[in-house]
C-alpha cells in the first residue's frame, strides 16, 4: 500500500470536506418493488443536486426488508442546504409509503480514503464534547441532528406562520403552558425554552444538553404541552396533524431552523442578560450571506470580555433568517449590537443583502432604531425548565 507523505497527507486533509451521509431504511412487506421503482426515479433527479458526489443502494444479505443507501457530498454545508430545502421534502414524498418509521439517517466526515492504487489520506477526527453520549440515534420523527455549542449546548429553533389575524390568541395560548420536567434521561436535559413572535410568525428556541430529538419528544408528550400544541392547530397556515408520524415528520421537516453559528463569550456574565430576537427581511437567495455575516460579526463581539454581546445564535433555514443575541444592555441602548452591525462597510453589506425601508439606513442611529422597532421579535415566553 502506498501512504500519503505527512506533507501531503496534511494538505489532504485541509482540503477534504467531503461528507458520507448513511440512511439505513426497513422496506415495508410487499414494498420493495415499489420502493425500486421510487429509488430509480430519485437517484437521477438526486445526482443532478449541485454538491452530490455518487450514491449506493445497498440490500441486506441477511434480511432483503434492510436496506442502506450511501451517498458522498462535496461538502457538509452542501448537504444540509438541500436536505433542509422544499425541494428536498418534495422529491422524497413518494418514498414515505415504501419505507417503515424506524430508519436512521446518519451523517460523517471524510476522515481517510484508500484508492484503489492504494493512497491514503487523513484528517484529524473531531472531539466529541464532555458529557455527550458517542451513540447515533435511532431514526425518529423530528428535527435533524444539530451541533452543540462551545458550552456544549445544543440549540435548535421551529418556525411556523399563523392565519393572520389570529396572533394575539396564538400568542396567549402559547404563554400559557406548565414548563415540561426537565431532566429526559441521564445523558440529556432540557435547559430553556425561548418563544418569539413577529407579524404571524412564530420562533421557538431550545437548548438542550445531549440529545435533541429525544428532548423535543419528551417535550412533545407532556399532556400540557399537547393540549397547547392542539389548541394552536386552528390557526396554523398550513394544517399538520402530530398523531400522524408521516405528517409529524414532513412539519418538523419543514418548521425546522437550525443554528447555523454560536458564539459565546468566554467570560462568565455578570448581572442580568436580556435576551432578544431579530426577524431579518433577507432578499431572495441571500440568506447563507446574511447568517455568514452575522456570524462574523457576533465571533468578534463576543471575544470582547466588556462588550453588550454575551452570546448570540443565528438560526437559519433557506432565506428565514432570526439572530437570537443575550446583551449585557437592554436592546434600545445598543440597537448596533442588538442587530449585529459594526460600522459602516459592515452596515453597507448588510444593507446590500436586506430589503430594507427608506427610514432604515444602518450606518446611523435614527436608522439603527427604525430597523430594530420594525424587526425585533415580539417575547412570547422565555422559560428555564425546572428539574423535579
Amino acid at each position: 500500500m502506498t501512504t500519503l507523505s505527512e506533507p501531503q497527507a496534511k494538505q489532504h486533509a485541509e482540503s477534504d470536506t467531503r461528507l458520507r451521509v448513511v440512511l439505513m431504511l426497513e422496506i415495508q412487506d410487499g414494498a420493495q418493488q415499489r420502493f425500486l421503482d421510487v429509488y430509480e426515479q430519485l437517484r437521477h433527479a438526486v445526482a443532478a443536486v449541485p454538491g452530490h458526489v455518487s450514491d449506493q443502494l445497498c440490500q441486506s444479505i441477511n434480511d432483503p426488508r434492510q436496506w442502506l443507501i450511501t451517498s458522498e457530498w462535496e461538502d457538509q454545508e452542501t448537504f444540509l442546504e438541500w436536505v433542509d430545502s422544499d425541494a428536498h421534502r418534495e422529491m422524497v414524498k413518494p418514498m414515505h409509503g415504501c419505507v417503515s418509521d424506524n430508519f436512521r439517517s446518519m451523517r460523517y466526515a471524510v476522515l481517510r480514503q484508500t484508492s484503489a492504487a492504494g493512497a491514503t489520506g487523513t484528517r484529524a477526527p473531531r472531539e466529541v464534547p464532555p458529557g455527550l453520549p458517542r451513540t447515533e440515534s435511532a431514526g425518529h420523527v423530528g428535527p435533524p441532528k444539530a451541533e452543540p455549542g462551545p458550552d456544549g449546548v445544543v440549540r435548535h429553533a421551529l418556525t411556523f406562520t399563523v392565519k393572520p389575524g389570529s396572533e394575539p390568541e396564538v400568542a396567549r395560548i402559547l404563554a400559557g403552558y406548565t414548563s415540561p420536567k426537565a431532566e429526559v434521561d441521564e445523558f440529556t436535559r432540557l435547559h430553556r425554552t425561548s418563544l418569539f413572535m413577529h407579524g404571524n410568525r412564530v420562533v421557538r428556541a431550545v437548548e438542550v444538553t445531549g440529545s435533541l430529538g429525544d428532548a423535543l419528544r419528551h417535550v412533545a408528550m407532556q399532556p400540557e404541552v399537547r393540549a397547547v400544541e392542539e389548541a394552536i392547530n386552528p390557526y396554523l397556515e398550513e394544517a399538520r396533524r402530530l398523531g400522524d408520524p408521516q405528517s409529524a415528520r414532513v412539519f418538523f421537516a419543514k418548521a425546522a431552523l437550525p443554528a447555523k453559528h454560536q458564539a459565546i463569550a468566554s467570560s462568565p456574565a455578570s448581572g442580568r442578560l436580556h435576551r432578544h430576537a431579530v426577524l431579518y427581511p433577507v432578499r431572495p437567495g441571500d440568506g447563507r450571506a446574511v447568517a455568514e455575516l452575522l456570524a462574523d460579526h457576533d465571533n468578534l463581539a463576543t471575544a470582547d470580555p466588556t462588550g453588550p454581546v454575551a452570546a448570540s445564535t443565528v438560526f437559519r433555514r433557506e432565506d428565514v433568517v432570526v439572530r437570537l443575541v443575550d446583551l449585557r444592555v437592554p436592546a434600545e441602548a445598543d440597537p448596533a449590537a442588538a442587530l449585529g452591525v459594526a460600522g459602516d462597510a459592515e452596515a453597507a453589506e448588510l444593507a446590500r443583502l436586506l430589503d430594507l425601508g427608506p427610514q432604515c439606513d444602518l450606518r446611523t442611529a435614527a436608522g439603527l432604531g427604525a430597523f430594530l422597532a420594525a424587526r425585533a421579535m415580539n417575547p412570547v415566553t422565555d422559560r428555564s425548565s425546572q428539574v423535579n
